[in-house]
């Protein structure tokens, strides 16, 4: 099945109903984007999960070196690696029964994004989770 964007109210449907969201390449090195962003929604009430082999602490959590080590549920699998080693990433995201697949702005891989669908996962590409939750969410999520 071929990829296209999600609309704009499954985007914040997806938003609301997560909680967890495990950051797949989230660096310890507050200057890089994926901290910023992951820090963000951390701030706005999310739970950050770092999946980042080389640190034992991000943001103030566990970092685990792969999304299988993870002992609890994962909603959301938000990837800042390059398009090409996503589609392993894809694989442990249904492996972990996660319900989406993230791959941040600039990173799109039709391959990772068949192995989600196919494994029942909602897939977004190309797209900024920080950004599409300010915009979705500007007052945080609704309890």
């Amino acid at each position: 099945m071929a990829y296209s964007h999600p609309s704009r109210e499954q985007l914040k449907e997806l938003l609301e109903r997560s909680i967890t969201i495990a950051v797949v390449g989230l660096s310890d090195k507050p200057d890089r984007t994926s901290y910023m962003v992951s820090q963000a929604m951390q701030a706005k009430g999310y739970r950050i999960i770092p999946v980042n082999p080389n640190a034992e602490t991000i943001l103030g959590e566990k970092s685990f070196a792969t999304l299988r080590d993870i002992p609890e549920p994962v909603d959301i699998v938000n990837v800042f690696r390059r398009s090409e080693h996503t589609p392993p990433v894809a694989e442990e995201a249904v492996a972990i029964r996660a319900k989406a697949l993230w791959l941040q702005l600039g990173i799109a891989n039709e391959e990772a994004a068949s192995i989600a669908q196919d494994g029942g996962l909602f897939v977004v590409m190309d797209r900024c989770i920080k950004v599409e939750d300010s915009i979705l969410l500007p007052h945080g999520k609704s309890k």
